[in-house]
């Protein structure tokens, strides 16, 4: 493989053949470039070779890096990591073209910009249709070159689903794996502020996160494997009252896209009980999925970066993303893999009620 660094390397535990093979369902957040985050979870996932993923819901960069991995995975695990590899870094080439000038002062792509600061002043008042009245997205090139939108749709190993907000009706819609195409994804991740909203059969969408972040109910419904795994790229819970303008529009943020996810999580935990405590005749218990909740949350690993990091291409803040994500894969594994199957490693009631 020609991945850099610290994804490359020798097989981990799932090398031996004692150890079976676990199946679950991974469900990916979005959150513009820290979509690099999920890469190194993903990558890690794939390198240790344990874990086989039935189906992925996914929203906005979540989207893309689902979507990549069900192409890359039809040449195995290793074509997999490879997909995302590549798709990064041409996603780093693209945005190079585009990039803002670093101030002097500017050590390190975590901190503001102030030119972003006046990018999004003018977003406030200038619409995408006005700034890019051609829908110029750079986005669109990439994808289309980093993945066979034809051959994925033949494919049916992995199960995708990918949330978009219709724009007329306010609703999440859910695209399967054979309705993916460049448009779709785009459409999952269309912030209306930048882009124009993504025209398909006669609606226009918005970027999934509005109403789900990523949605958990496909996975129920459409899936064998009760577990699910989620990765939460926006931090939940973050120290500190912000006070800075910045600071309260980051915040706003997260927790804005976190809201969708939260609620679900909590309809999720009312499931469980109603079968814990034996509330459903035993008749109708077969008719519900008991499902095993497992995160890998990014509130400490993220907590140093703010959303104007966000829209950074920057290949070295890239990978640095990527390789956090696996340190943060690495330690679930360790510490959760034997629970798949068995049980939930998350306390939604003490979490999220």
């Amino acid at each position: 493989m020609s991945t850099t660094s610290k994804s490359a390397g020798a097989s981990g535990p799932g090398a031996s053949s004692v150890v079976p093979k676990k199946t679950i369902n991974l469900a990916l957040q979005g959150g513009g470039a820290h979509g690099a985050f999920g890469w190194g979870v993903m990558d890690k996932f794939l390198e240790d070779g344990r874990i086989d993923i039935e189906g992925l819901s996914a929203t906005s960069a979540g989207s893309m890096n689902a979507v990549v991995y069900a192409y890359g995975k039809l040449k195995g695990n290793d074509g997999a990591r490879q997909a995302l590899h590549d798709f990064w870094k041409a996603i780093s080439d693209a945005g190079q073209k585009f990039a803002m000038p670093r101030m002097p002062w500017d050590i390190g792509v975590q901190k503001e910009n102030p030119l972003q600061d006046l990018m999004k002043s003018m977003l406030s008042v200038i619409s995408p249709y006005q700034m890019n009245p051609m829908n110029y997205n750079p986005l669109r090139e990439v994808l289309e070159q980093q993945v066979d939108f034809e051959e994925l749709d033949r494919s049916r190993g992995t199960k995708l689903f990918i949330c978009a907000t219709n724009v007329r009706t306010g609703k999440a819609r859910i695209f399967h794996t054979e309705e993916v195409t460049a448009d779709v994804v785009l459409a999952s991740a269309c912030l209306p502020q930048v882009f124009q909203a993504v025209e398909i059969e006669g609606e226009h969408y918005w970027d999934g996160g509005y109403m789900g972040n990523p949605v958990l109910y496909p996975l129920f419904y459409h899936t064998d494997s009760r577990d699910v795994v989620i990765l939460h790229i926006n931090p939940i819970e973050r120290p500190g009252l912000p006070t800075t303008s910045s600071d309260i529009a980051n915040r706003l943020n997260e927790i804005t896209f976190n809201s969708s996810l939260i609620k679900e999580l909590r309809a999720v935990y009312f499931v469980q009980k109603l079968l814990d405590d034996g509330w459903i005749k035993e008749e109708h218990r077969d008719k519900l999925k008991y499902a095993l909740i497992h995160s890998l949350r990014a509130d400490v690993a993220m907590s140093d970066l703010s959303s104007a990091s966000k829209m950074s291409s920057d290949w070295k803040f890239l990978t640095m993303l990527r390789d956090r994500g696996r340190a943060l894969a690495t330690e679930w594994l360790k510490h959760n893999f034997d629970a798949l199957g068995v049980r939930s490693t998350v306390d939604l009631k003490r979490e999220f009620l």
